[in-house]
């Protein structure tokens, strides 16, 4: 006969007003068609099955559910959800509220109409989500940072399933939104020796088929892109930290090698690094340091 049982915590920072904030989590063993609902709630709360079967039902659909399953209830939304009467779930949950919830949740993949996913089989979740429970029971001054600690792992556990289970983009709307992304990671990202490849991995996608996209809308390679970047980052240091030198210049965009990044100066702008700074500076070195004491 299967054991009843419940457990929950609330987060001892009262929730006032802010960006993100884990107001409540725990577990049971629900018994037999234990049911939920229809009920309507004003914050997001995230169950996962950790064993059993059962239903979960919301605006768009009804999902027969199984251990390793997770769903996500979205605020304002009409839900009802009931374990299976053979093989009552057991299942753990998080309740999550904040000016950024919605922004997290969409970032994670989720969507009304996509508000379930299955965890892979070496998933963190559960030993997460007992976590913020630990940290909540012991209440110690750190339990409301840890707790938005395991749940940004939720979220990030929850897209990488999610990404994968969504349609490439099409269409404008999709394509111009991947254009972005790249944009993007290329403009914090150039100060490193990172490359397209590298790019595309991060992104998760072919890099024929970025490469083909983001020329379609730019006009121009990510390869170019990020080259003239990284040149055009360059023009900027030149005028304003003359104590640089060329190479330092060269490193700090991202490209390793000076005398590369010489040429590529040149291609794009007609002229080398040195003779750009003596141009707009007047001056075509890095100035000696002075000796402080004349007379050493």
């Amino acid at each position: 006969m299967i054991q009843e049982s419940y457990n929950a915590a609330a987060n001892p920072q009262v929730y006032e007003e802010g960006d993100l904030h884990v107001l409540f989590v725990g577990e049971s063993q629900t018994p037999a068609e234990h049911r939920l609902g229809p009920k309507v709630y004003d914050y997001f709360l995230l169950h996962f099955v950790e064993k059993g079967r059962g239903q979960f039902v919301n605006e768009s659909a009804v999902y027969d559910l199984n251990k390793g399953d997770c769903f996500l209830i979205h605020p304002d939304q009409l839900v009802s959800y009931a374990s299976d009467p053979i093989d009552p779930w057991r299942y753990r949950w998080i309740a999550f509220t904040g000016k950024t919830a919605t922004e997290l949740v969409i970032s994670a993949g989720f969507t009304p109409q996509l508000p379930v996913f299955r965890a892979g089989q070496c998933s963190l979740i559960s030993g997460l989500l007992d976590g913020v429970l630990q940290a909540f029971r012991n209440n110690k001054p750190s339990s409301h940072l840890l707790s938005l600690g395991y749940l940004y792992q939720l979220m990030a556990e929850a897209k990488e399933t999610l990404i994968k289970e969504s349609p490439l983009p099409s269409g404008d709307s999709g394509v111009q939104r991947i254009v972005k992304q790249m944009i993007h990671y290329m403009s914090s990202q150039y100060a490193h020796p990172v490359s397209i490849e590298q790019m595309c991995a991060s992104l998760g996608y072919n890099r024929a088929y970025l490469s083909r996209i983001f020329k379609k809308e730019t006009g121009i390679t990510p390869v170019t892109y990020l080259l003239k970047l990284r040149i055009d980052k360059s023009r900027h240091l030149l005028r304003g930290r003359p104590e640089l030198s060329i190479e330092q210049i060269a490193s700090s965009v991202g490209l390793t090698d000076p005398l590369y990044f010489s040429r590529q100066f040149h291609r794009f702008y007609g002229e080398s690094p040195s003779q750009y700074r003596k141009s707009v500076t007047g001056q075509s070195q890095v100035p000696k340091e002075r000796n402080p004491n004349p007379k050493l």
